[in-house]
């Protein structure tokens, strides 16, 4: 009997790379993000990504094992600079309170995504991917969001903190995606989200302090 070696097909761990496979990494990402905002994801294909950005289309599939991972892996990417930003921007007014300062934060992310429409677009349809490793890059995107979220409103106490940051991400992604596929008005997603946002941060307001 022949015995079958199996091969194992899976794309190398981002942990696991090179400098030299980082920059690949690196080019195929931006090729992609670049490609989406010219052309839409739909009419993307894995051919276009390697010829701009100058990796074969073999090699390419060592680090993506499919267009879906690509396309998770590229929005994850980007949106973790868009969170570094935010609490940049949002982490530094202290003197706010946590429900406002936690509401300039989803503010100022719809905003940057209402400039980017096409990678709102991207955002939405690798949700529904069932590549498993689009589902792993989308996961370290929601753990980037609870964490950036944990940083801007430290003030929540760990036993109930988890679960705010869930709901508020989870409220983030769902808003997003009623505006992307044309079931509400950005305004009226964003009204809702910050909503939202105070009706669960309110609870955990520092009473005022007596006259």
């Amino acid at each position: 009997m022949v015995r079958v070696t199996k091969v194992d097909l899976s794309p190398r761990p981002v942990e696991a790379m090179s400098p030299r496979q980082l920059e690949r990494r690196g080019s195929l990402l931006s090729a992609a993000l670049a490609l989406v905002t010219e052309i839409g994801v739909e009419r993307l294909q894995m051919k276009q990504v390697s010829e701009r950005s100058g990796v074969a289309l073999g090699t390419a599939y060592r680090y993506f094992s499919s267009k879906d991972h690509l396309l998770a892996a590229a929005i994850a990417d980007w949106h973790r600079l868009l969170l570094a930003d935010l609490v940049g921007e949002v982490g530094a007014g202290r003197s706010a309170s946590p429900t406002e300062r936690a509401v300039r934060f989803v503010r100022r992310g719809m905003r940057a995504y209402q400039r980017q429409p096409e990678l709102a677009r991207l955002r939405v349809a690798v949700a529904t991917s069932t590549d498993p490793f689009a589902s792993e890059a989308l996961q370290g995107l929601a753990r980037a969001d609870r964490a950036a979220l944990g940083a801007v409103i430290p003030e929540v106490p760990p036993a109930s903190g988890e679960l705010v940051r869930h709901m508020v991400g989870h409220a983030w992604q769902g808003e997003l995606t009623a505006w992307v596929t044309g079931r509400t008005t950005l305004d009226d997603a964003r009204t809702r989200l910050e909503e939202m946002v105070r009706l669960v941060l309110t609870p955990y307001e520092s009473p005022p302090l007596p006259a």
